[in-house]
């Protein structure tokens, strides 16, 4: 497994080795012990799937009390992949990385917890598998505007194709109004400049 950087240090791509022939190919998504070595030492207890159309822009989603780190794949299709650090004593804190995940480029994003998390399907339709470290707790989750001014993500939204998102996101919390994880009493506007890794 090959890793590449993010301009989000604690973020990382994992790409395979794959083994193809007339047959098709073959190649391994997931090496517990590898992992714990060289990304995070941590347990996976849960494991998701989604499957989305084209247009459709979910997030961006994190958990406070329970936080869920992520490894995220795609199966079918393809998926801009965003995750912005929610983590207020980070010198990340307030930056974002939006990364392409691919059914064929086969990449994974490593998110650890601290992050909130979203995904844009560029393709006609997506489905997307993710393990996460803690559980879903519907009590704990928490939102953030896919939009935010203040966060500024550079969505590679398609001309003319209507935007999806489900009502819980589009009336989500602003940045500057989120519950944040290390929060102080008062959170100063940030202005961070994001990266956009394509392929």
């Amino acid at each position: 497994m090959k890793i590449l950087n993010t301009q989000l240090p604690d973020v990382k791509l994992l790409e395979p080795q794959v083994f193809g022939d007339e047959r098709g190919y073959f190649f391994e998504t997931f090496r517990d012990a590898w992992f714990k070595q060289h990304i995070a030492d941590v347990d996976f207890v849960q494991e998701n799937q989604s499957k989305s159309c084209k247009g459709t822009l979910r997030g961006l989603h994190y958990q406070l009390q329970q936080p869920q780190g992520k490894l995220v794949r795609v199966v079918s299709g393809e998926i801009f992949d965003v995750c912005v650090d929610l983590r207020c004593d980070s010198a990340t804190f307030g930056q974002w990385t939006g990364q392409y995940l691919s059914a064929k480029n086969h990449r994974q994003m490593w998110i650890p917890a601290g992050f909130a998390h979203g995904f844009y399907v560029v393709s006609d339709m997506a489905e997307c598998l993710y393990q996460c470290t803690d559980y879903y707790a519907p009590t704990d989750e928490h939102s953030i505007k896919w939009n935010d001014a203040t966060l500024a993500i550079s969505w590679p939204i398609i001309p003319e194709q209507p935007l999806i998102t489900s009502d819980k996101d589009a009336n989500a919390n602003r940045f500057s109004e989120a519950v944040l994880f290390n929060s102080p009493s008062n959170i100063a506007s940030v202005a961070k400049q994001g990266d956009r890794d394509g392929i």
